[in-house]
């Protein structure tokens, strides 16, 4: 099968290819029996686009930063039109955890940034006077925030009860975006023990993108989003650090979207979401192992936008725009006497390769949110479709991007 000029391939071609000799290395797959069929959302790199030129991750994802995991609880059910407080129910919980001991105990350096602040995220307060994160970051649908931010305290609790006997007193992260187009947002559906489930739930390794825990009822730029992730490594003398980033991407409109620099959503018009409305935010966690300080970390935050910008993002005034950075590199042990304690700190020298790949993996994995989600179904019908993927293949292959 020729695949090398565009108007080779067609849905149902793209939809019908197994895993052949020749069609995989021209779309970028590199194993695995399955075939290609609409069932299978895959991630960016495996379609063979690459961002940047930064090496990711073992698993491309912000898990890759030793101690970091990553937990999701995600609510489907129902159907049909709109019954508030039953449902349908298109949501969950995302729980990102900075290691897997007692935070509270033993917290890390944090910083946060608000590109455009029409959103909630919760124990800011204490990050920005301390510089120090000591409780879970979770995400979820904008009415669940209080029912996420009561199970993680009661975590917490649970496991220190002295919490709030110290002078830390750390607060969970929770952070929002609104998911009403598919959602029963009055219903408020998430209960404090799914936010519990969530942080059980976490751990290392690849990450679960798209219609899963707080993402589930997400979209950007016109297609169904939700979830994403991605890393890279960054080389400093004789150092290689790792930077990795989790999105909820929740935002844009179809013109804007850019995939590597094409604008992909200009071309693919069709596939618009079912009866309307509008999306407008976006949650980012970046994570490092790099040794920074609170003031470094803040700088780092600012970089997400950069990524969100080359996605085409424009931060519109009803956005939420929220961003969470944290190092395991600069960490408050729990025996540690805390008359004083003795930090690295990363010079300048190096972060300008940091900045890079926090905005090379911002934007991989914002495009990873899109690829990795599926078509959904919501209440009254409300429907967000997937970016469907020959399409994406058809008009990078045009622009001469995919590798």
């Amino acid at each position: 099968m020729k695949l090398s000029k565009r108007s080779e391939i067609d849905r149902r071609t793209f939809l019908g290819m197994g895993l052949g000799a020749v069609a995989l290395p021209i779309l970028g797959f590199t194993g695995g029996a399955d075939a290609l069929t609409a069932e299978r959302r895959v991630r960016l790199r495996e379609l063979g686009i690459v961002i940047g030129d930064l090496q990711p991750g073992e698993h491309n994802a912000i898990t890759d930063v030793v101690g970091v995991k990553v937990g999701h609880v995600t609510l489907i059910n129902g159907e049909g039109p709109l019954v508030e407080g039953e449902g349908p129910v298109r949501t969950g919980v995302t729980a990102i955890l900075p290691h897997g001991g007692d935070l509270s105990r033993s917290p890390v350096f944090a910083a946060d940034f608000t590109l455009n602040g029409n959103g909630e995220l919760t124990g800011m307060g204490v990050v920005r006077r301390t510089g120090l994160l000591g409780a879970p970051v979770l995400f979820t649908n904008t009415s669940s925030v209080g029912a996420v931010y009561d199970g993680a305290m009661g975590w917490m609790l649970e496991r220190n009860p002295d919490l709030f006997k110290g002078g830390l007193r750390p607060e969970p992260a929770v952070g929002e975006t609104w998911a009403k187009f598919l959602h029963d947002t009055t219903g408020r559906h998430v209960r404090p023990d799914h936010a519990v489930q969530a942080i059980n739930a976490a751990s290392g390794g690849p990450v679960a993108e798209g219609c899963v825990g707080g993402g589930t009822g997400m979209r950007a730029y016109g297609f169904k989003a939700g979830i994403g992730s991605a890393s890279r490594m960054v080389p400093c003398g004789d150092q290689v650090y790792t930077v990795g980033t989790l999105v909820q991407a929740n935002f844009g409109r179809r013109p804007q979207l850019r995939v590597d620099g094409v604008p992909v959503g200009r071309e693919i018009t069709e596939l618009m979401p079912e009866r309307g409305g509008k999306t407008k935010s976006m949650l980012a966690v970046v994570a490092t192992d790099a040794p920074l300080i609170p003031s470094q970390l803040q700088r780092v935050c600012k970089r997400v936008a950069l990524g969100m910008a080359r996605t085409g993002a424009i931060s519109t005034p009803g956005s939420g725009d929220l961003v969470l950075a944290f190092t395991s590199g600069n960490r408050l042990e729990a025996d540690e006497a805390p008359a004083a304690h003795f930090f690295e700190m990363l010079t300048d020298r190096c972060l300008s390769a940091l900045y890079k790949g926090v905005v090379e993996a911002t934007e991989e994995a914002i495009l990873n949110s899109l690829t990795m989600a599926d078509t959904m179904v919501g209440r009254d019908g409300n429907t967000i479709h997937a970016l469907p993927l020959y399409r994406l293949v058809e008009v990078m292959r045009a622009h001469g991007r995919l590798k």
